[in-house]
């Protein structure tokens, strides 16, 4: 019997905590704790395994080094933030899960590939920016900027004005060719960091960089549906997806047909910058051909496969 496919979306507190400063030191020790609970079903299943994970807090580092250097390198625009920072995060997860499954004499075969998403050049969002990157700039710095640079700005969070940048829909990974034949070699894939790296083709059809963040959720349900996955699993800081989610007749949910999940987005029962992307994805996930995908908590992931924890949406 073939072997199943799961890809695991490592979500930003696996990689930083709130309140910490973001050392690389501090980044290892979380990726550490996360991989020893990915070792541990890789140690028991059997499945082919895909990592992916997010990147914003590393970007907004690398903007805000952009800025305090301007004067002294050049700029590196978005598309390439994000390519740095998704080499520098799959670069700690390959190492840290490479000397977890040494240790546990397992094979440990690990590669990260550096993921480009295409995107559609006339996707509406790119006439719409609505995802705040970067540092945040006084009223004065914010009108200089949109000048000299024609940035759109927005008043953020109450702390002031945050560049705000397309974030298209994906559309295809261009590296499923290579992801799929490096899982049909034993290998364990770290892909699709942050998203991946937005990319678009000119009128040559040719790829290049544009500046966006694309939902990594989405990008992972896409990665998911293009390599023929059987599971997709989304860990989160909470363990099921709550209706009513801070209310005091809040009450998670166990499992989910495709159905009650649409019902449910209809009601707006999920926040927009939170757990709405996550159900949408796990919804085009299973929509497509997946089995099931699961919304969890990270030490939750072993219980959740077995059906002990977390949220299933199924068909």
């Amino acid at each position: 019997m073939a072997q199943e496919t799961i890809v695991f979306a490592l979500g930003g507190n696996a990689i930083l905590q709130p309140g910490q400063k973001g050392t690389v030191e501090e980044q290892m020790a979380n990726i550490e704790t996360a991989c020893t609970y990915i070792a541990e079903i890789i140690a028991s299943s059997g499945y082919r395994v895909v990592i992916t994970h997010g990147n914003g807090p590393q970007v907004g580092n690398v903007l805000l080094q952009n800025e305090a250097a301007c004067d002294l390198v050049p700029m590196m625009p978005l598309h390439v933030c994000g390519a740095a920072t998704q080499g520098m995060i799959g670069y700690i997860i390959q190492q840290t899960l490479a000397n977890i499954l040494r240790v546990a004499e397992l094979p440990h075969n690990i590669t990260t590939v550096l993921t480009q998403t295409i995107v559609d050049k006339d996707d509406p969002a790119f006439k719409n920016p609505t995802k705040p990157v970067g540092p945040f700039y006084d009223e004065k710095e914010a009108e200089k900027l949109r000048r000299e640079r024609g940035w759109n700005l927005i008043y953020d969070s109450g702390r002031g004005y945050r560049q705000v940048v397309p974030s298209p829909k994906p559309v295809r990974i261009q590296e499923t060719r290579i992801i799929k034949n490096m899982l049909n070699n034993n290998e364990i894939v770290v892909a699709v960091g942050g998203g991946g790296i937005p990319v678009a083709r000119d009128v040559s059809r040719n790829l290049r960089g544009v500046d966006a963040v694309i939902d990594k959720d989405l990008a992972t349900s896409r990665l998911a549906q293009d390599i023929c996955a059987d599971t997709l699993m989304i860990l989160t800081d909470v363990e099921q997806v709550m209706l009513n989610y801070g209310k005091p007749e809040a009450k998670g949910i166990s499992s989910m047909t495709i159905a009650e999940a649409e019902k449910y987005l209809a009601e707006d029962q999920f926040g927009v910058g939170s757990m709405k992307p996550k159900v949408e994805a796990s919804i085009e996930f299973v929509k497509s051909r997946g089995k099931k995908a699961i919304i969890t908590k990270l030490s939750k992931a072993a219980d959740a496969l077995a059906g002990k924890a977390g949220t299933a949406i199924t068909r």
